[in-house]
């Protein structure tokens, strides 16, 4: 796993929970290491291990974690650069969604080694969509859900998500349901990094 997504995990756990909780959760999984580097390689199992530590630590499901880690990486002050990356997908929350049928080539472009899961966005309805994405990313679901989430948010919009059980066809999909777009003032949004 590239080591950007456990260094991501290691500051939202550091920032949520503490350094101390941290290195306990990186002792318990087995690491060896209490600092990730961001761009090297990692052994496949070291995300699982750092969850499943973390799970066991926290008292909380991968679930919640997972979810939780989602909204971080949009809402959390040392998150800005991501959120800023994904705001360039719309002026609001409806264009941002459309944009991340082009999000794994986007990333690929930055980090080609980063294993980001196609994503496969359709309207279903009026105001309604379906996000879908490959089996073997499961643990991706719950982390888009706190992304999606965090996003609606960030452009004032509410919406609904559910995930259902894996699909016949063996496809992952959150279920996504805009009631408005403009329910709360959004967070802003420039182009420019001003500094005042």
């Amino acid at each position: 796993m590239h080591g950007i997504v456990n260094r991501s995990l290691q500051s939202f756990l550091t920032d949520t929970y503490g350094r101390e909780v941290w290195v306990e959760i990186a002792r318990d999984a087995g690491i060896g290491v209490t600092d990730v580097e961001p761009f090297l390689d990692y052994a496949h199992r070291v995300t699982p291990d750092i969850l499943a530590a973390a799970a066991a630590r926290l008292s909380k499901s991968q679930t919640v974690i997972l979810e939780d880690f989602g909204t971080y990486l949009v809402s959390h002050p040392n998150m800005h650069r991501l959120r800023r990356l994904l705001r360039f997908g719309g002026d609001g929350f409806v264009d941002f969604l459309h944009s991340l049928n082009d999000l794994h080539d986007r990333s690929r472009l930055a980090l080609p080694d980063l294993d980001v899961p196609r994503l496969d966005l359709h309207q279903v309805g009026e105001g309604r969509y379906r996000l879908r994405m490959g089996a073997s990313h499961a643990l991706y679901v719950p982390l888009a859900m706190g992304v999606l989430r965090a996003m609606a948010d960030d452009y004032g919009a509410l919406a609904f998500l559910d995930a259902p059980e894996i699909a016949e066809d063996g496809d992952i999909r959150v279920d996504i349901a805009v009631l408005s777009t403009s329910f709360a003032p959004s967070r802003g949004f420039d182009l420019s990094l001003r500094r005042v």
